[in-house]
């Protein structure tokens, strides 16, 4: 097995790999490798919208079609389906900055180097095989001179203390949080990187709605 054919078998249902890295000790599993798997876009929200979980109107699509896809990839490579919802609850943020492809933004939040502060894991596969790792990506953040997610938060609800949520939740509700709610943060949209890895209005409502409810 290898990190391409992951990736190739990821790619019909709109993932893609947004990182690996070997297990260690403490990770609850045995020596392997785990690949992180993250919507592919753009065409990740057109995809997932044709899908029997969207549209059956029962609760929790995306994560029981996660469930459904990641499970089916897993045992087409002779793997495990891992997920950052549910029990157990896996590590997924240590995971993503340990895959050398994340890294903690200056807003304090997980950016990915493709992705950046649109990165979303929907779950990782793990191999009981120890893959070659791809060379670690080089942090986004380090050559962004304008650091704009610092100062997009409206509310001013990014701080230097960290995240102040009730500030967040109550600009939500006033006619002003209207377009975070419609387009998404305000913070993550402002990532540059976010031009390279468009995300539709409609997925990034979706979540809000999710997050706000």
């Amino acid at each position: 097995m290898s990190l391409e054919r992951i990736k190739d078998l990821a790619k019909p249902h709109s993932l893609t790999s947004f990182g690996a890295l070997h297990t260690a000790p403490d990770d609850g599993l045995e020596p392997g490798t785990i690949i992180l798997l993250g919507p592919a876009e753009p065409g990740f929200w057109d995809h997932f919208t044709t899908t029997p979980e969207y549209n059956d109107g029962a609760p929790d699509p995306i994560d029981r079609w996660s469930t459904r896809v990641i499970t089916t990839i897993a045992f087409e490579c002779n793997g495990t389906a891992l997920f950052p919802f549910g029990v157990p609850r896996r590590p997924f943020i240590g995971w993503a900055l340990r895959s050398g492809e994340a890294f903690v933004s200056p807003a304090s939040i997980l950016v990915h180097a493709q992705a950046g502060l649109f990165v979303s894991y929907r779950g990782a596969i793990f191999l009981p095989e120890t893959l070659t790792l791809p060379k670690p990506a080089a942090n986004p953040c380090d050559t962004c001179q304008d650091k704009p997610c610092l100062t997009a938060c409206p509310p001013r609800a990014i701080t230097p203390k960290g995240y102040n949520l009730p500030t967040c939740h109550s600009y939500l509700d006033s006619p002003e949080g209207r377009s975070c709610m419609s387009q998404g943060c305000a913070v993550r949209r402002s990532c540059p990187l976010a031009k390279n890895y468009p995300r539709m209005d409609a997925q990034s409502a979706y979540h809000m709605k999710v997050f706000h409810t």
